[in-house]
């Protein structure tokens, strides 16, 4: 795993300038590749990447060309089939001088252009220089693992891993977009390829784009796709089980690739106790797993966590995360992310992470991905709640299954049939609406949007997110089953903008650990997408297939709980006098005022309404949580200058274009 960073000058001009812009953006990645540091540089084009050494430690330096000279490359990520891909290029006649990856996606791209990415499994941004057609081709991987960010202005393109990498050069405005902040305080994220910050874009997941002095042209090449979802299975239940097994099998062996170490995240759940158990059995050499616990009962999983790394008889490192750290490092996480967020989740993640590079592990293994494509959220089952629920939309029975749902939630535990109408109620009948699975979620979270300050919310009046997304919904989705619908939006939108990125790759990066991801092999989502819905969630029963198959796998303890989704506590001190320093100067009236986000007579409302309570909803939590990193943000990256040293980059090596 790397970061990349790299400037397109649309005419020729000043190298010096480009390359220095580029050492500025590689210098404000370096936790990104804390190992090596490089640059390709000519007359209108400089390209580099910093270097997170895992496969061919001692000859895979970058930026590296094709067999002919021609193609040079900077790139973040792994394919994890490359050993497979060599040997068909081998079998072609070309030479190979290194036995990394990297090299191998340069020279298929070589061989077979924009088509390569076809023959691609794994994880991966990277930009290709194209020296005869001075062009340059970017490609991201299918649902977006790793990051890739840029810019454009009418002299130059610059790309980047980073968002802040951008915003330091001086071409690139600084704004906060409202549009964005609409879009994130109703899906958790914008909508791609859009970023908090305007004029930065991201390239979308399972997208390339080509760069030339004609401009930019940007193609889907992959699209999660539920067509066939409907359609009868021909083998029974148990060949469906066998061969989904054989294929996550054959996704956990791939990612164990690597001339270092791997690790594995062990939660106590169903996914990381299938992943390890996988694992173990793939290489039963010592194994290293890695879980995080809580002070606070209500989110502490530690129990399972025990339990597992015993049964698998794993080298085990349990880490416990505290309120005061939450609150300690959560300005670091928002460093990091580049979004605001709506929950506090990134920071035990971040330490995790921390934790993992000081046991000098480079990469880990995660469970991300189940959830979505095996319908194992309670979104999903909410949906299958409230559409039975709208057949009969005065019965007072119906709902109570969505009290049973949440049972780890005491206000919704405890609520009666009145209040729980009143919360789960809304636009219960719309079961037609393509976004039925959602609306109630995002109608929660887009009560942020009235703390927004007067001016921003009369530039908002008429602007609607869901519009956007209604025009980027894939052709034949109206056709698709409830569910399919809903685990589309959740892996599009959430899976994709939040969760892989402020809980996952970032948190990782963070701390210069690579995550690898196997149920999100693009083998195993086509498979799982293919599924009836049945052998998804069968009634209530969330991944009805991946229970099956762990059978004699786990201990029947974690494979029959009730799930208990991943979340941290919002600390107290966030809604008390007793918040940091930096979160007083960021909440105080001036500020707010000067940054012209929200409204400080509202926040200081909420705060009191807060103080005041003795349970603080989730909503409100998450309201002062996305308020408090928003302006975070604006303070990071808006107000105050953002400072690259390039003299972290003291071993760069530059190669120039000839």
């Amino acid at each position: 795993m790397c970061g990349i960073a790299g400037i397109y000058r649309y005419s020729s001009g000043n190298g010096l300038s480009i390359e220095h812009d580029v050492k500025k953006m590689l210098s404000l990645i370096r936790h990104r590749g804390p190992d090596e540091s490089g640059m390709y540089l000519g007359d209108n084009i400089a390209i580099g990447n910093v270097r997170l050494s895992i496969i061919d430690l001692e000859s895979g330096q970058q930026p590296i060309s094709d067999e002919s000279g021609n193609y040079w490359i900077v790139y973040n990520g792994e394919v994890f089939n490359y050993t497979e891909l060599r040997e068909h290029i081998l079998k072609k006649g070309f030479k190979l001088k290194t036995h990394c990856d990297t090299e191998v996606v340069v020279q298929m791209y070589a061989m077979y252009g924009v088509e390569c990415l076809q023959y691609f499994n794994g994880q991966f941004s990277f930009c290709i220089w194209d020296k005869k057609k001075n062009e340059c081709f970017l490609g991201r991987d299918r649902v977006g693992i790793l990051p890739l960010y840029y810019s454009n202005t009418k002299d130059e393109f610059a790309f980047c891993s980073a968002i802040k990498g951008l915003l330091s050069c001086v071409k690139v405005g600084r704004y906060i977009s409202p549009e964005s902040l609409a879009q994130i305080f109703t899906f958790w994220t914008t909508i791609s390829p859009n970023t908090p910050f305007k004029d930065v874009y991201e390239l979308p997941p399972g997208h390339y784009m080509k760069v030339s002095r004609s401009g930019i042209r940007i193609e889907k090449y992959w699209e999660s796709d539920f067509s066939n979802s409907a359609l009868s299975v021909v083998n029974n239940e148990k060949d469906i089980v066998n061969e989904y097994r054989e294929l996550l099998k054959d996704a956990v062996k791939i990612r164990l690739r690597a001339d270092v170490p791997v690790g594995a995240y062990l939660s106590g759940g169903l996914d990381s106790s299938i992943t390890t158990s996988l694992i173990h059995e793939t290489n039963p050499d010592i194994l290293n797993t890695y879980s995080i616990g809580f002070e606070d009962s209500v989110y502490d999983e530690s129990i399972y966590q025990k339990e597992a790394s015993k049964f698998f008889n794993s080298n085990h490192t349990a880490f416990r995360c505290n309120s005061e750290e939450i609150t300690g490092y959560f300005s670091e996480t928002v460093w990091h992310t580049e979004f605001p967020v709506l929950r506090t989740s990134s920071v035990p993640m971040y330490l995790l992470s921390k934790q993992v590079r000081a046991s000098n592990i480079k990469v880990v293994m995660t469970g991300e991905g189940a959830d979505e494509f095996l319908a194992g959220y309670d979104i999903f089952k909410e949906t299958k709640i409230r559409e039975f629920w709208a057949k009969e939309p005065d019965s007072l029975i119906r709902p109570k299954l969505l009290s049973r749902l949440y049972s780890y939630l005491p206000i919704i535990r405890d609520a009666g049939p009145t209040a729980l109408k009143l919360f789960f109620g809304y636009k219960l009948n719309e079961t037609k609406s393509p976004f039925y699975s959602h609306l109630l979620r995002w109608h929660n979270t887009s009560r942020i949007k009235s703390f927004l300050s007067d001016d921003i919310s009369i530039r908002l009046s008429d602007y609607n997110p869901l519009n956007l997304l209604s025009e980027k919904l894939p052709e034949h989705f109206h056709n698709w089953s409830s569910l399919a619908k809903a685990q589309y939006l959740e892996s599009t939108i959430f899976m994709s903008g939040y969760l892989l990125s402020s809980q996952g790759d970032r948190m990782l990066m963070a701390n210069s650990v690579e995550g690898r991801y196997p149920f999100l092999d693009h083998r195993v989502i086509e498979f799982c997408n293919r599924l009836p819905d049945n052998l998804k969630l069968n009634g209530l029963n969330e991944k009805f297939l991946l229970k099956k198959m762990s059978k004699d796998m786990i201990p029947e303890s974690i494979r029959k709980r009730v799930k208990q989704p991943y979340r941290a506590p919002v600390p107290e001190n966030f809604f008390s006098n007793k918040y940091s320093d930096n979160i007083a100067e960021i909440l105080s009236p001036g500020f707010l005022k000067s940054c012209g986000l929200f409204n400080p007579e509202k926040i200081q409302t909420l705060m009191n309404k807060m103080n005041k309570q003795k349970e603080v909803s989730e909503v409100d939590q998450m309201t002062l949580t996305a308020i408090i990193s928003t302006q975070l943000l604006y303070k990071m990256f808006i107000s105050d200058s953002i400072n690259a040293d390039i003299r972290n980059l003291e071993n760069l090596k530059i190669i120039k274009e000839e």
